[in-house]
């Protein structure tokens, strides 16, 4: 935690503290069994999750509908499953159970949608296997003097001097797409440093607030989170950049999108990302089950909150298309590149 320290500071580490503090309420205790398991889940998210109201969901009601499944009847695993029903009612890719047996994980956020990507026909058609890799991602100049940067995953770091290297590789070019579709988030500190290399000045990234009691609308003022540029003499690109998005383009690589779209060079292209704004926080059961949540919600650059993704910018919303697909032709980056080539 080092760029991402300064924004977050009480909101990751007080989170812990607040957590079991609870606003100096009392703390229940709970039996380990599997009613007394079931309150404590249903409890803990009661007072800590951070979007009930955004999504709708009456808690309360989720108490009653599945509590009164648990019955002397009920074995480890159905409990599991109960639990993991009651937590899907949320809708959040960030909400998970884990048992020793089996690890919940809500699928329609993304499953719903088309896949909008074909790593394949990309590193086939577009890049020949002809492309450099460099820890988690690779790159190649496309035939249009166009560079392509692809980022999977926000879960491995590239050093400021890495990246100075492969946007050195395109210096040449007149301009850049990164392609994240599929990129299922990771470290936010991460997104930031990629971030740094296209800005020319301290920008607003967003805003987040942490809960500061059990009410679902008990939250602190919202806190501006910064990002500036990478020190000199690292490089930084000015020239005009498209970003690849898709519904699996989550979390981390959401506030990434957000982050991006806010720059006036930038242009992001494909469909609405998965969304995932909420910073993720576990805690464990009586039994041992860990539960992982989200905690604080962390808004776009325009205070808007993205929980539930990021849209392309106007007039660039496109899916792929089937047929193209079929003959090798990966709609979205040929739409990029279209653009990014006409006068």
């Amino acid at each position: 935690m080092k760029r991402y320290i300064t924004a977050l500071t009480s909101a990751v580490i007080l989170l812990p503290a607040l957590l079991l503090m609870g606003a100096c309420h009392e703390i229940d205790e709970y039996s380990n069994d599997y009613k007394g398991n079931f309150d404590q889940l249903w409890k803990i998210m009661d007072e800590h999750y951070c979007f009930f109201e955004q999504k709708g969901v009456n808690w309360n009601d989720m108490k009653v509908k599945y509590g009164m499944q648990v019955t002397s009847k009920t074995t480890t695993k159905g409990l599991f499953r109960i639990m993991a029903a009651m937590l899907d009612e949320l809708k959040d890719g960030h909400v998970n159970l884990s048992s020793p047996f089996e690890t919940s994980y809500y699928r329609n956020w993304w499953s719903d949608y088309p896949q909008n990507y074909n790593e394949r026909l990309v590193q086939e058609n577009y890049l020949h296997f002809n492309y450099i890799s460099l820890g988690p991602v690779y790159y190649y100049t496309l035939p249009q003097n166009i560079g392509y940067l692809r980022i999977p995953s926000f879960e491995h770091n590239l050093g400021d001097g890495n990246i100075d290297n492969i946007l050195a590789n395109f210096a040449t070019a007149s301009a850049l797409i990164i392609d994240i579709r599929d990129n299922g988030g990771g470290n936010l500190n991460i997104a930031d440093n990629y971030i740094s290399h296209f800005i020319g000045e301290t920008i607003t990234a967003g805003y987040i607030a942490h809960k500061t009691g059990p009410g679902h609308n008990d939250f602190s003022s919202p806190r501006e989170i910064t990002v500036s540029p990478v020190a000199k003499p690292h490089y930084i690109w000015g020239k005009p950049v498209i970003v690849l998005t898709n519904r699996s383009t989550f979390s981390a690589a959401n506030y990434f999108t957000a982050v991006m779209k806010s720059l006036p060079h930038v242009t992001i292209a494909g469909a609405t990302t998965g969304g995932g704004a909420g910073v993720p926080f576990s805690s464990e059961l009586s039994c041992g089950w860990g539960v992982r949540f989200s905690a604080c919600p962390v808004t776009g650059p325009d205070g808007k909150l993205t929980e539930f993704g990021v849209e392309p910018t106007p007039g660039c919303a496109i899916d792929m298309d089937p047929l193209d697909e079929f003959s090798g032709k990966d709609t979205i980056l040929e739409f990029a590149i279209g653009r990014l080539t006409t006068p």
